[in-house]
C-alpha cells in the first residue's frame, strides 16, 4: 500500500491518512484522518476514524472499529470484531431536539499500550487505558483501566491473573 491512498479495490482510504512503510491493507476498509505505523496489518471490513493512531507492527483483525480518540501503541493485537467507544453518554440530539454535530460532543480517549492483545468480540469503553502486555479475553467488555501484564475477561472485564510468561 502506498501513502498516495491507492489501495485494494472496494476500500476507501482518504488522502489525509498517514500510512507507514510496509502497511498491508485488506479489502473493504474505511480509513480517514488517521495514522498507521510501519509494518501494521489491517484486515478486511475495518474502519479507523480521524484522529485515531495505530502504532508499528500491529495487527487489526477483520470487522473491527477504531473510533476517533483511540491511541494504539506498537506491537498490539486487535482480534476480529473489536469495537472501541468514545462517548460515555451518547445521544443523537441536543436537549433542544437538534441533531448533534461534531461541536456538540467532546472526544473521550482510550489508550492501548505497547504489546497488549484484545480478543475477538470485545468492546472497549472510553476513558480507559489497557496496560502494556495486558491481555483482554475474547468477548469482554472493558469498563475500567487494565493494569500492565494482566489478563482480564468478562462483562465487565475483571482481572484473572498475571500475563507474564503468556
Amino acid at each position: 500500500m502506498s501513502p498516495s491512498g491507492e489501495g485494494p479495490s472496494f476500500s476507501r482510504i482518504a488522502p489525509d491518512v498517514r500510512l507507514g512503510a510496509d502497511v498491508r491493507l485488506g479489502s473493504f476498509i474505511n480509513l480517514y484522518g488517521c495514522s498507521v505505523g510501519d509494518g501494521t496489518r489491517i484486515g478486511a471490513f475495518v474502519e479507523i476514524q480521524k484522529n485515531a493512531t495505530v502504532g508499528r507492527n500491529c495487527k487489526i483483525s477483520s470487522h473491527s472499529f477504531v473510533c476517533e480518540g483511540v491511541i494504539i501503541e506498537d506491537n498490539v493485537f486487535i482480534g476480529h470484531g473489536v469495537t472501541f467507544i468514545n462517548d460515555t453518554f451518547p445521544r443523537a440530539t441536543t436537549p433542544e431536539g437538534a441533531l448533534k454535530g461534531d461541536s456538540d460532543w467532546v472526544v473521550e480517549f482510550t489508550v492501548v499500550r505497547k504489546g497488549a492483545s484484545i480478543g475477538s468480540g470485545s468492546t472497549i469503553l472510553s476513558n480507559v487505558t489497557i496496560g502494556e502486555n495486558a491481555i483482554v479475553g475474547a468477548g469482554s467488555t472493558v469498563t475500567r483501566d487494565v493494569p500492565p501484564n494482566t489478563i482480564v475477561a468478562g462483562n465487565p472485564a475483571k482481572i484473572l491473573r498475571s500475563a507474564v510468561n503468556e
